[in-house]
């Protein structure tokens, strides 16, 4: 199959990184290369891009279609070790950081990976096929318990008790072995007149992929050392796709922005900490109408950015 992935808020976010020709980018998640493509379109000879992907597919798929660029330098690894990828290529400050955290739609469509609750495929959802911890081992392995915390925490998911004990009931009498296996337990632990709005499997889903990837432990250190890496005046802006890690990344960027952590009737601020960044927008940037009617996948997207003062 090939490897695609339709950027969402791609003119937004390439706008929001305030591109110099000669500045030095990092797109944490290259993915498709979309948003990668644009940024190297404005950069001159002079100028860098690092992609940094954790799935050799998409680094693969992307170095051929963005062949024709000789300054991009691609990174097999996660985004979580950004201080650590930077540090081995000798670049000590760069001048814009991108984050798109959803899941591309080639990882969605290719069946086997089992991202999507719309086909049939064998539980994996991993980004990285090297990562010992699948959604079967998630599924099949953790007590009812841990499973309906993860449910609850990561997909916000109303009958989350409920689809664990299901889960539980299910493996008892054999192996979970499939996406549309896992679905229809969902579905039967949802009581019908509730599954009216949405795909019932979505949010489970969804909570059993972060689980695997570890997508939310990786968020807060990744945003703090990225920022630590701007150049002045730099930005990072960051593309969230379920309120999760929206709210995580709004908090991170609200501390950032304001570190002062004397007791809110202080006169005066002592505790001597001065703002890092300045929020770009205090609202997030969200798809046009236009974009939500052409692209689905965009719909629950939102952008926000940060810059480095």
């Amino acid at each position: 199959m090939k490897f695609k992935h339709v950027p969402v808020l791609l003119n937004e976010t390439i706008n929001s990184l305030n591109i110099k020709e000669d500045g030095i980018y990092v797109d944490c998640t290259l993915g498709g290369g979309g948003h990668s493509f644009e940024i190297l379109k404005r950069l001159s000879d002079k100028g860098r891009l690092i992609g940094i992907d954790e799935d050799t597919s998409a680094i693969n798929a992307t170095r051929e279609r963005l062949n024709e660029f000789k300054n991009i330098t691609y990174v097999h690894n996660n985004f979580y070790y950004i201080d650590e990828i930077l540090e081995e290529l000798k670049i000590d400050k760069v001048d814009g950081i991108l984050m798109d955290l959803g899941v591309s739609s080639y990882q969605l469509d290719e069946s086997e990976r089992g991202f999507s609750y719309m086909k049939d495929a064998p539980l994996d959802m991993r980004m990285n096929r090297d990562s010992s911890l699948s959604a079967y081992e998630v599924i099949n392995n953790y007590s009812e318990e841990n499973l309906y915390n993860v449910i609850r925490d990561y997909g916000e998911e109303n009958f989350s008790k409920r689809i664990a004990k299901f889960i539980v009931a299910e493996r008892e009498k054999a192996p979970i072995q499939t996406t549309l296996q896992l679905v229809d337990i969902i579905r039967n632990a949802i009581p019908a007149r509730f599954q009216k709005e949405g795909h019932p499997a979505k949010r489970t889903f969804q909570a059993i992929r972060i689980e695997v990837n570890g997508e939310l432990k990786i968020l807060n250190k990744a945003v703090e050392d990225s920022v630590k890496r701007l150049n002045t005046g730099g930005r990072i802006s960051i593309i969230t796709f379920h309120s999760l890690e929206d709210r995580i990344i709004k908090t991170k960027f609200k501390k950032l922005e304001n570190p002062c952590t004397c007791p809110p009737d202080f006169p005066l601020c002592v505790c001597g900490k001065k703002p890092i960044v300045k929020i770009i927008n205090k609202k997030p940037i969200i798809p046009t109408k236009e974009e939500k009617e052409k692209n689905s996948r965009s719909k629950s997207s939102k952008l926000r950015t940060a810059e480095k003062i």
